[in-house]
């Protein structure tokens, strides 16, 4: 039974090993995807800025200790508009959200939590209601 378990496992291992590659890719382009949702979303046409791509060995962004240039995540007139929402509809949920700035949600998935790691909104159940202090 455990050279039958083990053998399950390796060939599981392999497996995985042979997908990460392909998994790896899938996220990059995902990334690339939102990050044109958000170009075409707010009316910008490229405007000179560089398009996200992977992470290259000695990028500041890629090592874990900062996240390079631009702005911090959240601080956009989007991340303010979502906050205002959560201000003016308590308990308003992120489909609503984006319903209502007409963005997709992935990227208020993304944003609504660092809100609240700012300590500006927090989550009950599915809807964000706005901290005393926001």
């Amino acid at each position: 039974m455990t050279d039958f378990l083990d053998e399950k496992k390796r060939e599981i291992r392999s497996r995985m090993d042979e997908l990460k590659p392909l998994v790896d890719e899938y996220r990059r382009l995902q990334d690339a995807h939102d990050a044109l949702d958000g170009v075409a979303a707010t009316g910008r046409s490229g405007g000179g800025r560089r398009a996200a791509g992977p992470k290259r060995p000695g990028d500041a962004a890629g090592n874990g200790t900062s996240r390079g240039r631009g702005r911090p995540k959240g601080s956009g007139t989007r991340a303010k508009e979502a906050l205002q929402l959560v201000k003016d509809r308590p308990g308003i949920t992120i489909p609503e959200i984006a319903e209502s700035m007409d963005i997709k949600q992935n990227y208020l998935y993304r944003v609504m939590p660092d809100l609240e790691k700012d300590g500006l909104v927090r989550k009950e159940g599915r809807g964000w209601h706005p901290l005393e202090a926001a």
